[in-house]
């Protein structure tokens, strides 16, 4: 006997990164109805493979009435402007591949996941989704994930702002803050001296944006050092990883956001 469609919808939401594809089924309050899975990102991956990775991630989980994927890059209304990893041979920090460049420029990812997972789909940059998960509302908050490289997401009054590639931003010569920040970087140098490093690019941004709340997440969050994060003021906060798939369901209820750019 198939069960019921619930009363309000489920959301499939996907965490997509450059080492990992993570997923889940949660409720209207956000709640996961199984735990996430998590696949290791596959390459060299072209837009559809990577649609063929989430649908087979789907086919192992509850049944849900519309999806949120997050992505790392420049998302546009649901068109990949332009994306970092996803465009390499064999992931993070191998050659770029022209062809991949051609294959994701202008992609409509939103339209693509739709029709291949049969829901209304909407598709934002990972942070954005993460960021979603942790605002509050209240003034403007920014969010900066640590994992593969930097991401950022901004809100203002819970609104989300056009979407910013801090990422890209040089540091010094030659180096931006995907390369100062990202997991490479953290192996090699330590937790200790990398947690260091986040505090100077936290308070080279902090005169930028002038955040009421900053949220430092991402997988790396969590690795940030106790003397650091007590450096950093009563106006940042480590925020679990776990907000990439929560904010799943909550970025649908943004204010301003397009759903009609949700695509099935």
């Amino acid at each position: 006997m198939t069960d019921p469609a619930p009363a309000t919808p489920r959301t499939l939401a996907v965490d997509c990164g450059g080492g990992g594809i993570k997923a889940s089924v949660l409720d209207a309050a956000g709640t996961l109805h199984v735990p996430a899975v998590r696949v290791p990102t596959p390459y060299p991956l072209p837009p559809e493979r990577l649609v063929e990775t989430v649908l087979a991630i789907a086919g192992d989980l509850p049944a849900a009435q519309r999806a949120t994927i997050g992505m790392p890059g420049m998302i546009r209304h649901g068109v990949v402007i332009a994306t970092p990893h996803y465009v390499t041979r064999a992931g993070p920090r191998t050659r770029v591949d022209p062809g991949l460049v051609d294959a994701w420029s202008g992609h409509d990812v939103a339209a693509a996941m739709g029709s291949a997972l049969g829901l209304p789909t909407l598709v934002l940059n990972d942070a954005e989704v993460h960021g979603a998960g942790v605002v509050s509302g209240a003034g403007v908050e920014l969010v900066l994930t640590l994992g593969t490289g930097l991401g950022s997401a901004l809100f203002d009054g819970g609104r989300l702002a056009p979407h910013l590639e801090l990422s890209h931003a040089p540091v010094r010569r030659g180096v931006t803050y995907d390369g100062y920040l990202g997991e490479h970087e953290r192996r090699r140098l330590g937790d200790g001296s990398w947690s260091r490093r986040v505090r100077r690019a936290v308070e080279g941004l902090r005169p930028v944006v002038r955040w009421d709340r900053l949220y430092l997440g991402g997988g790396n969050g969590r690795r940030i050092t106790p003397t650091v994060l007590a450096a950093l003021g009563d106006d940042v906060v480590v925020v679990p990883n776990s907000a990439g798939i929560v904010g799943g369901v909550r970025a649908w209820s943004l204010p301003g956001i397009r759903t009609d750019d949700a695509s099935a």
